[in-house]
């Protein structure tokens, strides 16, 4: 049947994740750290993702698409309910969740104890703040990480931070895409290297899609890897 259904721009997309927080049918999901509309006939065709979408990558087509199942939505939606209930505003990166620390030797406490100095060779840090150009950025060594995994990952600063510049932020929280900044950074100094840390959840995809799209933009061959934090501080890859 024809009907009025979203329409996703993945171009447009920088895999924030508040589209498929605000769609409770669950027609979409983020893959790749883009929003991706899985399912015609869980879109009711209402678009209450259409708001909430920073970038405009939300629009409404008419196409040959399944007709809204509700029935099918319903079933879904109770066979989820306690999953729902774990997950505040339905966001996997929200999940509530506690960890056990090991209990430390009295030689790891004392290690624990001697104060580590701060590997930050930079201010300011945030991704929006920092100058596109500055001293710092020549011949350096860029970090790009998500703010959230200096506190998941205990030693960030010393396996991750020192001696690299180091610029943060959060594709959730932060207005906009990086993706332009970030070209400019890149095209305008000498980068040696980039190093992008990022959590597991679906929406910190945002800012690795943002260095990617970077860095086929500036048209250089800079050297690059992605490490993923779990939420309770190991890395995954």
């Amino acid at each position: 049947m024809i009907r009025q259904i979203i329409k996703i721009d993945e171009e447009l997309c920088n895999g924030c994740g508040l589209c498929a927080e605000a769609c409770h049918e669950g027609a979409i999901t983020m893959i790749d750290g883009k929003a991706k509309l899985i399912r015609d006939d869980y879109c009711d065709g209402l678009g209450n993702c259409l708001p909430v979408c920073p970038t405009g990558a939300i629009s409404f087509e008419e196409r040959e698409a399944a007709a809204f199942d509700e029935a099918a939505v319903n079933a879904k939606m109770e066979a989820e309910k306690q999953k729902v209930e774990d997950l505040p505003c339905g966001c996997p990166g929200s999940q509530s969740r506690s960890f056990s620390n090991k209990v430390a030797s009295s030689q790891e406490r004392a290690v624990e104890h001697t104060v580590q100095e701060s590997q930050l060779r930079q201010w300011p840090v945030q991704i929006k703040l920092v100058p596109v150009n500055a001293p710092y950025f020549d011949n350096a060594n860029l970090l790009i990480a998500a703010d959230c995994t200096a506190y998941a990952y205990g030693n960030f600063h010393n396996e991750f931070m020192k001696n690299k510049v180091t610029i943060i932020g959060c594709p959730k929280l932060d207005a906009g895409d990086y993706s332009e900044k970030l070209t400019a950074i890149l095209s305008e100094n000498n980068i040696k290297s980039v190093t992008v840390v990022r959590m597991e959840v679906p929406c910190c995809g945002g800012i690795e899609h943002a260095v990617k799209q970077a860095l086929m933009n500036c048209g250089k061959m800079i050297p690059w890897q992605v490490v993923t934090i779990s939420a309770d501080g190991n890395i995954l890859d």
